[in-house]
């Protein structure tokens, strides 16, 4: 009885001592609390600007059908078309990529008795314009209708109306999530039928910065990150393409120039760029290349050196020489030929021009002109802004030229804030226009920036006048690229940028800051599984530092 107590007591303090992680890792019989969704809430990510439901449940046919309408013309009925191929991918996951008609007569000989006929078998999109020119302030607008199934019919109806091809893309991503798969009745179902969505955009730009000089990252990647981009409705590409660590991109009429690449195999051709810009297109998305100057750019000289104004003075760029410039418009005349967007980036940030004047040819220029070191770096700006506006580019700066020089930049100029709150209204005070990339709260790399601060930031923070607020062209969440590259970027992008999404899609009203955690963090932590299920790393929501790892066992839902 006594060795009996003592065994006893043994196992009970084993259990009481065990670290927790070793009784949840080891123990099979120990299961997490399952999650349970709040069927109160609407599961879709970013939050439709209004929107009705109900409560039927409709079922979709596996062979849905596309029904194209209105003057969309081939441009954009190509576009739709190759959306819908895909986005049945997605819907039916769980149908196999045999031959439908097979699947469908395996389908329904197992669940006969539980369903004989579809009642969706058919999305009817209907287009207003064959324009399918992709810039900033496109109509990306929709209404989405799911009919309830009628008492003298057994169909069910989806439509999709939408002005341009671009907003018919965001109504299939809605549509999309609306569609989730019943594994009792091996069918798509859309719950809460009937729907009315009418949505559309609060900003107009809303985009994710690649960095692809501190880590190269391959084509097939950068698809992959457009692709979980268009699922949360961003439009913006921006792509730091190079800088101070290396130069990958090709440019024709300067090919030495990507000898600055870190190798020959870390490069992009001419038809890379193309691929890529029109890989986009295809999902509603802007590629907004940035060719930082006069600073970040000491890979330049790799290929050609005398854009160094020394050997030992790799940077910024010699602003003394007409090569420089001549180089500089060279590579923009090379780049309008791939990139479309109206947009271009042309940086202006961190610049120290103290070597400048030390470089004896360089301080001599300098002296000649009757330029400071920091006129020079005015001169250097301006210039630059001059060569993309002869282009047909609207210039966008990183907020230093605007800090320095506010009253010298071209009108046009977007003013691209970064290092902290308050810089859009004081940009948008002297009539620019703004993008808000706030590092504090939207800089990716910072990976101790949990999710609340990331959606609780507000690009319009500060300005209270109407016509100002306007000039706030939206945002853009940044991932640079020192500590992510191909193996961890994904989850360092996701699900933080999904946060920053929904505040530049969503009106301000219908996403408050207020019981985020009741009200916000479940349908945040539904977008990540989606992600997860579409094949994209996001990371746990939960976890205070971006792409940790899941502490233990668990559902997708809860983590």
């Amino acid at each position: 009885m006594l060795r009996m107590f003592c065994y006893f007591f043994v196992l009970c303090a084993l259990f009481v001592v065990l670290p927790q992680s070793l009784v949840l890792h080891g123990s099979r019989g120990i299961r997490t609390k399952q999650p349970h969704l709040d069927e109160s809430l609407i599961y879709l990510w970013p939050l439709p600007a209004e929107f009705t439901s109900g409560d039927e449940v409709l079922s979709v046919d596996p062979s849905l059908k596309l029904s194209v309408a209105g003057t969309g013309g081939a441009g954009a009925s190509y576009i739709v078309e190759e959306a819908f191929e895909r986005y049945k991918k997605i819907i039916f996951e769980h149908s196999g990529s045999g031959n439908v008609g097979a699947r469908l007569r395996f389908k329904r000989v197992l669940v006969e008795s539980i369903i004989s006929e579809y009642d969706v078998s058919q999305l009817k999109i209907t287009v207003h314009s064959d324009n399918d020119e992709l810039q900033l302030g496109v109509d990306e607008s929709y209404t989405l209708q799911v009919s309830k199934v009628k008492e003298d019919s057994i169909a069910g109806e989806v439509t999709i109306e939408a002005n341009t091809v671009y907003g018919a893309l965001r109504g299939i991503e809605t549509f999309s999530q609306l569609c989730s798969f019943d594994y009792t009745t091996k069918t798509v179902q859309i719950h809460k039928a009937p729907w009315v969505i009418h949505d559309q955009p609060r900003f107009a730009y809303r985009g994710l910065m690649l960095d692809t000089s501190r880590h190269y990252l391959p084509v097939t990647v950068i698809k992959q990150i457009i692709d979980s981009m268009s699922y949360a409705k961003f439009n913006v590409l921006h792509w730091h393409i190079i800088d101070e660590e290396s130069f990958p991109l090709e440019v024709p009429s300067y090919p030495n120039l990507w000898n600055g690449s870190y190798t020959k195999w870390e490069r992009y051709t001419v038809e890379d760029a193309y691929e890529i810009v029109n890989f986009a297109k295809m999902r509603g998305i802007n590629v907004m290349a940035e060719v930082d100057v006069p600073g970040h750019a000491e890979s330049w000289g790799v290929g050609y050196p005398d854009l160094w104004p020394s050997p030992t003075c790799r940077e910024p760029l010699d602003v003394s020489k007409n090569f420089t410039f001549d180089v500089f418009s060279g590579i923009l005349t090379e780049l309008r030929k791939i990139f479309p967007f109206e947009l271009f980036h042309l940086g202006g940030d961190e610049v120290n021009t103290d070597c400048w004047s030390k470089t004896p040819h360089v301080k001599q220029w300098l002296q000649t002109n009757n330029l400071t070191t920091k006129d020079g770096y005015q001169y250097f700006v301006l210039k630059a802004q001059e060569i993309a506006l002869s282009k047909n580019w609207t210039p966008v700066n990183w907020e230093e030229t605007f800090n320095a020089f506010p009253s010298k930049l071209n009108p046009q100029t977007i003013v691209h804030n970064w290092l902290g709150p308050g810089v859009c209204p004081k940009a948008v005070a002297k009539g620019f226009r703004c993008i808000f990339s706030n590092q504090g709260v939207w800089y990716l790399d910072h990976l101790d920036v949990p999710w609340d601060q990331v959606y609780t930031a507000e690009p319009l923070e500060g300005i209270y006048d109407a016509s100002q607020q306007k000039l706030v062209i939206g945002g853009e969440v940044c991932m640079w690229g020192e500590t992510a590259d191909t193996s961890d970027i994904q989850q360092t992008i996701w699900p933080r940028a999904a946060a920053a999404a929904e505040r530049l899609w969503s009106p301000r009203e219908s996403t408050p800051k207020a019981n985020i955690t009741s009200t916000t963090l479940p349908r945040l932590l539904n977008f990540r599984c989606l992600l997860n299920r579409r094949g994209v790393a996001a990371a746990p929501v939960r976890h205070f530092y971006a792409r940790q790892a899941p502490d233990g066992a668990g559902s997708c839902y809860s983590q």
